[in-house]
Order: structure tokens, then sequence, then C-alpha cells
């Protein structure tokens, strides 16, 4: 046989470089391709996922950054993805859903009991796909971008009542310390504080 010069492979050497990566790029397709489940852990930057076949044998694994999970999930075929109800789980479960996918957010008290081993991030997607199959779990369900425009605007409206609350109990505190007292009521520390103000 001639000398393989490292820098100038030879054909052979070439056609055999080549038919290693058909044979390695063939079974990472079967694999994709087998996927039935996945457990993915959310977070703000950087995410993991744990892929399952219809054994449940774990095949596939990986971290990705945030701006790679739409990509990784466009390459699947569509399959049961798993995530905790936590913070972006509804946007993640509309994103996933319009590529095919059916999307389970898992209450979080639901996932602890599962984890196995020391807590990581792979350990919580495992979990997090466990859970999946474990009868009497009520799932929450995906909001629309609708819901959770309602959602929100309730939300910050319970917020400014309850700052609204709050300030109105530390003026009425700062005022008693100089011998000010209102009668109860909201309406009443409106109506007095700019006759306050006059006097001063």
């Amino acid at each position: 046989d001639e000398m393989v010069s490292p820098r100038y492979p030879n054909r052979r050497l070439c056609a055999m470089m080549e038919s290693k990566q058909l044979t390695i790029n063939v079974v990472r397709e079967e694999t994709e391709m087998n996927i039935t489940t996945v457990g993915l852990d959310l977070a703000k930057n950087v995410f993991h996922v744990v892929c399952f076949d219809e054994r449940n044998k774990e095949v596939k694994k990986r971290m990705m950054r945030r701006n790679q999970v739409r990509h990784f999930f466009t390459q699947l075929s569509p399959c049961r993805v798993g995530m905790e109800a936590c913070a972006t789980a509804h946007y993640w479960g509309r994103e996933l859903r319009a590529l095919g996918h059916d999307v389970k957010l898992v209450p979080p008290q639901y996932v602890k009991p599962l984890v196995q081993g020391n807590k990581n991030d792979y350990n919580d997607a495992r979990a997090i796909a466990e859970s999946l199959d474990r009868p009497k779990i009520s799932f929450v369900a995906v909001k629309t971008t609708e819901e959770h425009d309602m959602q929100a605007i309730h939300r910050m409206r319970s917020q400014c009542l309850r700052d609204r609350t709050a300030l109105s109990n530390s003026t009425r505190g700062l005022l008693g310390e100089y011998g000010i007292s209102f009668p109860k009521g909201l309406a009443v520390l409106r109506r007095k504080i700019p006759e306050l103000l006059e006097d001063a």
C-alpha cells in the first residue's frame, strides 16, 4: 500500500472517511426518528434536553443555548415534550406546538419526587420526561397569547392595588407620628391630604 500523508490523504482514505461520516449521519437520523419523548429543562439562557425512544430508553441528551432550542426541535419528528410549568413554559409550549409536538406542562410538585441522583439539569429533564407516563397527574394547559394577555392584566392590576394599599398605610403611619389621624378609607385619605398641604 502507498504511504498516506496526513496532509494529503489518498482516495482510499478519503473514501473511508466519507463512509464513516455517512454511517454516523444515518445512525443520527435513525436516533432522531425513534425519539418519542423529550424532557426539556427550561432556563433563561442554557437549556437541557434528554430524549427517549418508545421503550423509554435514553437515546440522546444535549445542552443548548436559547437561540438553538427551536432549531433542535425542528429536526425532530413530532413527539411528546414535557416541561415544568414555570416561567416561560407557556411561551415555549406554544412555539413547540406550532412545530407539531405534543407539549405537556407538568406542575413542579410532581417532578421533584422523581429526580434521581444529584440534582442537576439533566436529572431534572429526565424526571420531567418520566412524569409524563405517571398516572393521576393533572397537566397544566398551555395558555394562548390572548389568555396570557388577560392573565398579565389581572396580575398587574392586583400589584397596583397592593402598592396603593401599602402606600396608604405608610402615609397614615407617618402622619400618626405627627399626631394626625384620619378615619379609615382611601377616599378620606385622598380628600384630607390636599387640605393638609394647603395648611402647611
